[in-house]
């Protein structure tokens, strides 16, 4: 490697510890022509921070945002996760653990078999280790209350994420030990008390202001209408822009968006301008490190009572206008309520407003409500991919 070259690995070291403070340690290095990052966290303040997504908060607030405006041109490819510090790196040797012979830990792993198939030991990060998501946090606080009547939260939660810890921490607090399954219909269909933020008339002002203006500017076309079910339905759109929800809120019909609600990230949609805008919308706020379990309850309730619900399933922007991996969140509330999907094909908006930029260009926009995907014999996994396909098809066909 160059001086010069080396120097600027240093830039793009300082430019991600400056830009992302959770970053401790990183290191970037060039193999196979790719730059790839190697960070430390510092872990102590994620759980101060109560960051329980700790791949997706260095994935979006370190190595993302450094992408958006790379040092000459140049863009990290990929990242490692690393649960020691570099500087300590090859000092030590990993040791061969015993498991403790409780209770509390054969029942967990038992039930963490089921979910990951990883190795579990008592030094498994629940994340880092065994690839553990927001998803399988709910379900895990959920299989842990109801057999241990021990109450857990994303707070709780961000200061125990080590297998001992967790067991430990849940045997010190027990309450009774028993041997019930966990499922995700009676997660969804717990009734809870929620008032949905209906504002017909502000969804219609929208519509009136935004449809035409997005006409001229974005030359916006609209087809597949007829594909929206009479129904309740989840309309799932791919993601490539800030514009996206606005670009759906607008092509709707009325009668089906008085009855639409969105969901939005409390971390993007809960400040500053837009956080007075989502205040009067039909919008449900999520937060993925916080409470995501009654996040779900909420975003089911529109569905319950007959209405419709928009779901992006890559939960974020596409950096590159390529599709992102697409999560299960939606497909879970598809088949547990027995409500359709339609996928939705959004084409432009990530040549008119990529992530990181604040002013819309002029760029054709296309947008394409797809026939509905029905859960009836499919699983979760099997509703997540046939909407991805419908979608990816629809996309090569519109760059055609």
């Amino acid at each position: 490697m160059s001086e010069q070259e080396s120097i600027r690995l240093s830039e793009i070291e300082k430019r991600v510890r400056q830009d992302a403070d959770f970053v401790k340690e990183i290191a970037v290095q060039k193999i196979d022509g790719k730059h790839i990052a190697f960070i430390y966290p510092d872990f102590d303040l994620l759980k101060k921070q109560q960051i329980v997504n700790i791949e997706d908060q260095v994935k979006w607030y370190a190595v993302e945002i450094y992408n958006m405006h790379p040092i000459d041109k140049i863009r990290l490819d990929g990242y490692r996760i690393l649960k020691e510090p570099i500087s300590s790196a090859g000092e030590s040797t990993k040791k061969k653990e015993e498991e403790p012979g409780t209770e509390v830990y054969r029942q967990l792993k038992t039930y963490l078999q089921g979910v990951t198939t990883q190795a579990i030991s008592p030094s498994s990060h629940l994340e880092l280790d065994l690839g553990l998501d927001s998803l399988d946090y709910v379900m895990l606080f959920t299989f842990v209350e109801k057999n241990f009547g021990v109450h857990l939260d994303e707070a709780l939660f961000a200061e125990r994420m080590v297998m001992q810890d967790l067991c430990d921490y849940i045997a010190e607090n027990r309450q009774k030990s028993e041997k019930q399954h966990v499922a995700w219909s009676e997660i969804v269909h717990h009734p809870i008390d929620y008032a949905l933020p209906y504002a017909p008339f502000v969804m219609l002002l929208y519509k009136v202001t935004l449809l035409p203006l997005f006409r001229l500017y974005f030359r916006l076309s609209v087809t597949g209408k007829e594909n929206l079910p009479e129904a309740p339905c989840i309309i799932a759109p791919s993601h490539e822009s800030m514009l996206d929800g606005f670009v759906v809120e607008a092509s709707l019909p009325y009668g089906v968006l008085k009855k639409t609600f969105f969901l939005a990230f409390e971390v993007v949609f809960g400040r500053s301008f837009l956080g007075m805008l989502s205040s009067i919308s039909q919008m449900i706020m999520i937060d993925i490190n916080h409470d995501l379990k009654t996040a779900m309850q909420r975003t089911a309730e529109p569905l319950k009572r007959g209405a419709n619900v928009v779901i992006f399933p890559e939960g974020a922007r596409s950096r590159d206008g390529k599709l992102l991996p697409f999560k299960r969140y939606y497909a879970i509330l598809s088949k547990e309520l027995n409500v359709p999907v339609v996928p939705v094909m959004i084409d432009g908006t990530f040549e008119a407003m990529k992530a990181g930029e604040l002013f819309p260009r002029p760029a054709k926009v296309r947008l394409q409500y797809l026939p509905p995907i029905y859960p009836d014999g499919l699983s979760y996994d099997e509703i997540n991919e046939r909407v991805k396909r419908a979608i990816a098809q629809a996309l090569e066909s519109s760059s055609q």
